[in-house]
């Protein structure tokens, strides 16, 4: 049987995509595994019309803190469905924490779930799935959802 299809194109191998994958899969896991250092940064953003600095992740997608929820009283949870909305922002276990000049609040983490989360003040961060991860967009300040009002974190 040929490889070629009706117009003389070659057919994709099946076995080298496979393969191909699966080298993508191993080398994205060594590279969680070989970050040790995470920094919350600010960055300039429009919210609510006007201009900003907010807090950012270590790609500069916006992080928010649901009020009244801390370390001690989560009110996101995956069981809630709150994660597929606001995904939590994780860390590797040990990692390097850090933050820029005019963040306010300790830099921390909480292990729940499985995984190591963020904090800031005392207060767990997280994303915003309708900002899709790009930067400079912050559309999720003020909704109130899970329990409480989500805020993004102003530079002081």
């Amino acid at each position: 049987m040929s490889s070629r299809t009706s117009f003389g194109w070659k057919r994709p191998r099946v076995r080298s995509t496979a393969v191909a994958l699966f080298a993508v899969a191993v080398l994205s896991t060594a590279a969680v595994a070989i970050a040790r250092s995470f920094t919350i940064a600010a960055f300039a953003v429009r919210v609510a019309g006007r201009s900003e600095r907010i807090a950012v992740d270590s790609a500069g997608v916006a992080v928010y803190v649901l009020s009244p929820e801390t370390a001690r009283h989560l009110l996101c949870t995956q069981s809630s469905g709150c994660f597929s909305v606001w995904p939590p922002v994780k860390v590797g276990a040990g990692a390097r924490l850090t933050k820029a000049r005019g963040v306010q609040g300790r830099v921390g983490t909480i292990r729940r779930d499985g995984f190591t989360q963020l904090t800031l003040g005392g207060h767990p961060l997280y994303t915003f799935a309708p900002d899709g991860r790009r930067r400079g967009v912050a559309t999720g300040n003020g909704i109130q959802s899970f329990g409480g009002t989500w805020r993004v974190i102003t530079e002081r």
